[in-house]
């Protein structure tokens, strides 16, 4: 285990600021006493809603910062303003090893943006993945990735994505020998595109690393539970993610109007009450947020916008795991079994 995780918080993003990110850290410190935070924003109004939260006293700094990135900001401009912006500087905190990780809910390309320059990618990875937990009918949640970073992948985007989403799986979720399974068309050996089936040709051939490739799976099955990571390129990862998202909503919206239709409806609400509670408790966003950029020389956590307290704690939490597990260390000495590996192979040519 690592030492106790000092965690860089962008105050200014996601859609309610300072209030839902000091709440959040609040509820993550009361979990884990062990955590400290550096918070990045306009200290005033930081410091008005850290007097709400005296579990905090001690084990928060406050960095003051003039400037915000915008939700709509372009990528491109952000980039410019990164050593004055809140979101800019929680980076850097990584970057300096005065934090360990760091957490923003706000504009996710610039997030992403920021990182790539100022963290650079693991030796061995050629692009960062965007990473998130979805819910299943298992008894786990699965990792999939990648949810956007990367609209067009390669072979070698595809397997490194395997071995980042493998060790992620390890980490958040306890699971020693993942399941994993490439997004395609179909289950058959002979679909999918010429990068989705070499990618399976070399991961099948992976059995010295700690994971279980499993072949392909479909759309429809990610929530299914047979599988702990699935992985695709961000095009259709994104698609995927977006389309599982609103069908959600669809079901909660359909259930709701047709539990307020009649008298008679309302008084079967009222009978499944706690199948609908739970049925909202599995679908609640907020007990998945926190999406991670894997593949950096450093730790980097993207919340939801218009996360609630628990999803920002939730999100702390995921960081803060990550840390604790060194889970940097263990993607690259996975990375390091296959470059080994590849030259015992060419040596014995």
């Amino acid at each position: 285990m690592g030492s106790a995780p000092r965690i860089a918080i962008d105050a200014m993003g996601g859609d309610v600021g300072p209030a839902v990110m000091l709440a959040g850290a609040a509820r993550a410190h009361d979990r884990r006493s062990d955590l400290s935070f550096l918070i990045f924003g306009d200290e005033a109004a930081i410091a008005s809603e850290l007097g709400r939260h005296s579990g905090l006293a001690g084990v928060v700094e406050i960095v003051h910062c003039d400037d915000v990135i915008a939700a709509e900001e372009k990528p491109s401009l952000a980039l410019r303003r990164a050593k004055t912006t809140s979101m800019g500087r929680a980076i850097q905190a990584v970057k300096t090893g005065d934090a360990n990780a760091a957490l923003s809910a706000g504009n996710t390309g610039a997030l992403m943006a920021m990182s790539k320059v100022a963290l650079r990618t693991l030796k061995g990875i050629d692009r960062p993945a965007l990473a998130a937990l979805l819910p299943t009918l298992g008894d786990n949640d699965l990792v999939m990735l990648d949810l956007g970073a990367n609209t067009e992948c390669d072979t070698q985007n595809l397997v490194q994505f395997a071995v980042m989403g493998a060790a992620y799986s390890r980490v958040v979720l306890d699971i020693d020998k993942p399941r994993v399974r490439l997004l395609n068309i179909g289950t058959e050996e002979l679909k999918g595109t010429d990068q989705l089936k070499d990618a399976a040709s070399i991961l099948r051939e992976a059995d010295y690393l700690r994971m279980r490739f499993d072949g392909f799976t479909e759309g429809d099955k990610i929530s299914r539970g047979d599988v702990d990571v699935i992985v695709t390129d961000g095009f259709s990862g994104n698609i995927a993610l977006k389309t599982a998202e609103g069908t959600a909503r669809f079901v909660t919206d359909l259930l709701r109007r047709a539990f307020t239709s009649s008298v008679r409806s309302k008084v079967g609400f009222l009978i499944s009450r706690p199948a609908t509670e739970l049925l909202k408790h599995h679908l609640d966003p907020n007990n998945h947020n926190g999406a991670v950029f894997l593949g950096l020389n450093g730790l980097v956590v993207k919340s939801h916008g218009n996360a609630n307290e628990k999803g920002v704690a939730n999100a702390i939490r995921v960081a803060a795991r990550m840390v604790r597990e060194d889970l940097t260390r263990k993607i690259t000495q996975d990375l390091a079994d296959i470059a080994a590996h590849r030259a015992d192979q060419a040596a014995a040519q």
